[in-house]
């Protein structure tokens, strides 16, 4: 964790010292993250679609729950979780797909769960070459506006400008019940 920002560890500190039951950490990479979460007490848990980075976390951390899924599909019952980080896991969906995901992370998160999202910020929905594939920046409102489509409520917005790095942002979104 020695390589992560420290606004976002503090902001993901926040996010789950308020959580109450099991947490997805949803594209958790290596795992850092799910072993974060596991360390701060959660009942936490990752899932990614690529095996080696599913066969490094389950190496580096055993004893914690890691499986090969995707965060269009995830297999889970409606309602499990209280809980999701979702870690710029969102970040190689194109506009019209990015709904799935969202949609998922709603379908398996409690009346009242929280998300944590972290996203490339930008002025557009704009592509970008990242890493293996391409990527995509969100305007912090269009963004909102799918998430608030997908059931949540956005309850905190951090944005992070460093000079030399990509604007990046993290919402802090609320389920909301079947009712509202």
């Amino acid at each position: 964790m020695s390589a992560v920002h420290p606004s976002d560890r503090q902001i993901i500190e926040s996010w789950a010292s308020g959580l109450q039951g099991p947490v997805l950490d949803a594209g958790c990479g290596p795992g850092h993250w799910t072993n974060h979460l596991h360390g701060r007490g959660l009942d936490a848990q990752g899932i990614d679609l690529v095996p080696d980075f599913i066969a490094h976390a389950r190496s580096a951390f055993p004893g914690i729950r890691f499986r090969v899924a995707s965060i269009d599909d995830i297999p889970e019952e409606s309602g499990t979780f209280a809980g999701i980080l979702s870690w710029f896991s969102t970040i190689h969906h194109d506009p019209d797909a990015i709904a799935t995901p969202l949609g998922e992370f709603a379908r398996i998160l409690l009346p009242g769960g929280r998300l944590a999202l972290g996203f490339f910020s930008g002025p557009e929905v704009e592509p970008f070459d990242h890493a293996v594939t391409r990527a995509f920046r969100w305007p912090p409102k269009a963004l909102g506006d799918m998430l608030e489509d997908a059931g949540f409520s956005v309850v905190e917005l951090h944005l992070r400008e460093t000079r030399g790095e990509r604007p990046v942002g993290t919402m802090i979104c609320e389920r909301r019940s079947d009712e509202d």
